[in-house]
């Protein structure tokens, strides 16, 4: 057992998300959103390292004595698998560990918007969970595959770096792939992946531009891709997938992703009105016609005003979606306006929307 082990443990029974085991310093768990430091005397450099060797295989220490980076996944029986990043900073090695619980939470269990079910059930094109690091893109996407394993007859690639949440086949067959593990890279993978009978691909992170031509040329080809990217609305989705072409090509990728899209999740994390967890607060995108044509024509400013009567469609807004939050009681009115606001740059909401959030607010007795 490594002796890490019993601080990992002490992660899930204290609802922790992440560890963070520092050179230099006590360690760190990341509990509901906030950073809290344990009881512990600092690590030194040489105990880090040593607690952080431990786990990894020769492989590994090699690569990082090479790269000073390294990415794993570190499973724990009766606890979960951990999302491990290793890197050195100024005092000497540091280890940042995310838990990924071994159940596999549905759509409905992680309080994410009915319309997401909807928008999976198709057979191509491209669907696009984004938002910031630790905003549950992983969790989501974990829910999104588990019910199509449950509910369709496929089969689904995943690339992933590293494998997080372990998908066992139910009535589809499920083959997951990891970055240096499996696979070379992303790009490599997914490549491959075309001639390997796939229905459903999804890609961990589409980090470059030919990762994501080609998602783009497999949601043309007829398959369902999964892909994140790290942006904060779904409108800023659409413009970073073109903005990473070279200008020239711009014209034919607002073409080609104006077919190819299927919708895009963007998502944030707020706290429970206990503060005993977080909940999800989703913006939902459909790529409609209206959609395409503004795609196409480089008119995705425009996009906001479809979302906002395209309910019909299954499309959320933020605003939208932050009020069921505040009427379900999973999110407080105050918690739910403070992050509309940083959403808006702090500037002033409208009157529509703080009413609205008042009127869905929950009756206290």
């Amino acid at each position: 057992m490594a002796r890490l082990d019993d601080l990992l443990r002490q992660m899930k029974q204290q609802g922790a998300s992440d560890l963070h085991l520092t050179s230099g310093s006590a360690p760190y768990m990341r509990i509901h959103g906030d950073m809290v430091k344990l009881n512990y005397k600092s690590v030194s450099a040489e105990t880090c390292q040593s607690l952080i060797f431990e786990i990894l295989n020769e492989k590994q220490k090699e690569l990082f004595t090479e790269e000073w980076d390294l990415d794993l996944s570190y499973p724990l029986a009766g606890v979960g698998r951990f999302r491990v990043n290793v890197f050195m900073q100024r005092n000497g090695i540091s280890g940042v560990f995310r838990l990924i619980p071994e159940e596999i939470k549905t759509i409905r269990e992680l309080d994410l918007p009915d319309q997401l079910a909807q928008l999976i059930d198709a057979s191509e094109g491209l669907i696009l969970v984004t938002g910031p690091t630790g905003s549950g893109k992983s969790t989501t996407l974990s829910a999104l595959i588990h019910t199509i394993n449950h509910d369709q007859r496929a089969h689904i690639i995943t690339i992933e770096d590293p494998i997080e949440f372990v998908h066992e086949n139910q009535n589809c067959l499920i083959s997951q792939r990891e970055l240096a593990s499996h696979t070379k890279s992303f790009n490599a993978a997914l490549r491959a992946a075309l001639r390997e009978d796939p229905d459903i691909i999804l890609v961990g992170e589409m980090r470059d531009l030919e990762t994501i031509s080609l998602a783009i040329t497999a949601a043309e080809t007829g398959h369902l891709v999964f892909g994140t990217l790290h942006t904060n609305s779904a409108i800023k989705t659409v413009d970073r997938v073109i903005d990473v072409f070279p200008e020239a090509q711009q014209t034919q990728i607002r073409v080609m992703l104006s077919e190819s899209l299927r919708g895009v999740v963007a998502q944030s994390l707020l706290p429970r009105p206990d503060h005993q967890g977080r909940v999800p607060a989703v913006e939902i995108l459909v790529n409609i016609p209206a959609v395409a044509n503004l795609i196409r024509e480089g008119k995705t400013h425009q996009i906001a005003s479809v979302m906002q009567t395209g309910r019909a469609h299954g499309m959320v807004t933020f605003e939208n979606g932050v009020q069921d939050l505040i009427q379900k009681g999973l999110v407080s009115r105050e918690d739910g306006l403070s992050f509309l606001r940083r959403r808006s740059g702090g500037k002033q909401l409208t009157n529509s929307t703080v009413a609205a959030t008042r009127l869905t607010s929950p009756a206290v007795n």
